[in-house]
């Protein structure tokens, strides 16, 4: 087949590139710059933004499936530029695909569309969402999804992964920010609870999207459906946290503060920097001070149910590759 994968220049996005490739598909990379390791794949690569219709239009002349793996990811930033890439570029993907007669979709959403800000333990997809959301982020990727999915009809199949805290090789975004705050020295548990979480190494969360892209047709069991994806191995955030700095070399965090004092850390800090328009990234937002907080682990049963998930690279054997990755440096 020949796909288009939005975002394909992206941590995820490149390893759905890569394993569309090993498997013969022609792909389609559409991203806002060009990547080296792309054109090595042999993928064929179409810069634009994902708020421009016209090129996506454009870029997905002639493919028969689209990944919408491209979002804008954080904790912090004006609401328009979340709402503009997440919401309005995810309208534009079904534009692209209903005006090309592209009958599949397959959309990267995120689990934090149904976090309130309590523990999860082992929720399934009946979990609603919020009446009210402490970032941008899962905000407008709540409403996407639900976009996404309200799509679904006979002439496009559409479906939503809920792929948790990737991580791995080559992660530019979870891995780098926990090392980067350990040798910066600010690195600090927050409460004492063992929180179970999971997550999900890359290849994992990758092979999922091309699973559920071969059962998903119009009228199948899986178009309109959103499915969360990990590794089915939670175990407590903070020693999760400690074996990504040991696969760094590391040591593991020893200094801790309550969750009440990082929430309001959270209050202040977005108050200042809101009121202040300080450059880059709160140190603490309230909606981080939930999520270390707290428990967050998902059936993925249904996935397995419904397209045959089934997680290949175990916690520890992603470690040791991810251990691997950093020294090779």
């Amino acid at each position: 087949m020949r796909a288009l994968v939005t975002g394909g220049g992206g941590f995820l996005g490149g390893v759905i590139v890569r394993m569309l490739r090993e498997q013969g598909d022609s792909v389609v990379s559409y991203s806002r710059g060009s990547y080296p390791e792309l054109a090595r794949l042999g993928a064929e690569q179409r810069s634009g933004d994902l708020g421009d219709r016209e090129a996506l239009a454009r870029a997905t002349e002639g493919c028969d499936i689209v990944f919408h793996v491209a979002a804008k990811a954080g904790v912090w930033g004006p609401y328009d530029e979340y709402h503009r890439a997440n919401v309005t570029g995810t309208e534009n993907v079904i534009a692209a695909c209903r005006a090309n007669g592209i009958r599949r979709l397959v959309h990267t959403s995120s689990p934090s569309v149904v976090f309130d800000g309590r523990d999860v333990e082992g929720g399934d997809e009946s979990l609603p969402y919020p009446e009210r959301y402490e970032a941008h982020y899962p905000h407008t990727k709540a409403l996407a999804e639900q976009i996404v999915l309200a799509a679904n009809g006979p002439g496009l199949a559409t479906v939503a992964l809920r792929p948790h805290l990737i991580w791995g090789p080559g992660d530019n975004h979870l891995v780098p920010r926990i090392i980067a705050r350990a040798r910066a020295g600010r690195l600090r548990r927050i409460g004492d609870r063992p929180c179970l979480v999971d997550t999900v190494y890359v290849d994992n969360a990758a092979r999922a999207h091309l699973q559920a892209a071969a059962r998903l047709a119009p009228g199948s069991p899986v178009g309109g459906r959103a499915y969360f994806i990990a590794n089915g191995e939670p175990i407590p955030l903070w020693e999760m946290v400690n074996r990504i700095l040991a696969a760094a070399g590391l040591p593991p965090v020893m200094r801790s503060i309550s969750p009440r004092l990082a929430y309001a850390l959270g209050v202040v800090c977005e108050a200042l920097w809101g009121t202040l328009r300080l450059a880059g990234e709160p140190p603490m937002t309230r909606f981080v001070a939930h999520e270390l907080a707290t428990a967050h682990w998902f059936d993925i049963s249904a996935a397995r149910r419904d397209f045959g998930y089934d997680p290949e690279v175990s916690l520890d054997e992603g470690l040791e590759r991810l251990s691997e990755w950093l020294r090779r440096g």
